[in-house]
């Protein structure tokens, strides 16, 4: 479990400071053994630092481009599935889809005055 390969002494010290900048791909033993290998190299704290502040940057980009993303675009690609997600999901907010989740309670409310009218209508 803690054999990597290729292993941690042998990668590119680029890899290295890849490993260090998303943590969350990584093992946390991997991630010991890269930062142990990089001060080995005598890497500067400075590079180490910038590996990790453009790491969360490039996060901080997808996780805006996410929240940002409309939920008609889905409708083209899985239509039956976007409306099981609009009718049942209540995670989109949680998981960073704001625009999403706000489009969804504007469709949510149009059916539900739909089926209103619908059943106005019959009685």
């Amino acid at each position: 479990m803690t054999d990597f390969t290729p292993p941690i002494k042998e990668r590119k010290t680029e890899e290295l400071l890849e490993i260090i900048g998303t943590p969350e791909n990584w093992n946390p033993k991997a991630i010991k053994l890269a930062e142990s290998e990089l001060r080995d190299r005598k890497v500067d704290k400075k590079k180490i630092e910038t590996a990790k502040y453009i790491s969360k940057k490039i996060d901080k980009i997808k996780r805006k481009g996410k929240a940002n993303e409309s939920i008609f675009w889905d409708f083209i690609s899985e239509p039956f599935g976007t409306i099981i997600i609009i009718l049942f999901s209540w995670e989109l907010k949680k998981d960073g889809f704001d625009r999403k989740a706000r489009e969804q309670k504007i469709i949510r409310i149009i059916i539900l005055s739909v089926i209103i009218i619908v059943i106005g209508m019959i009685s």
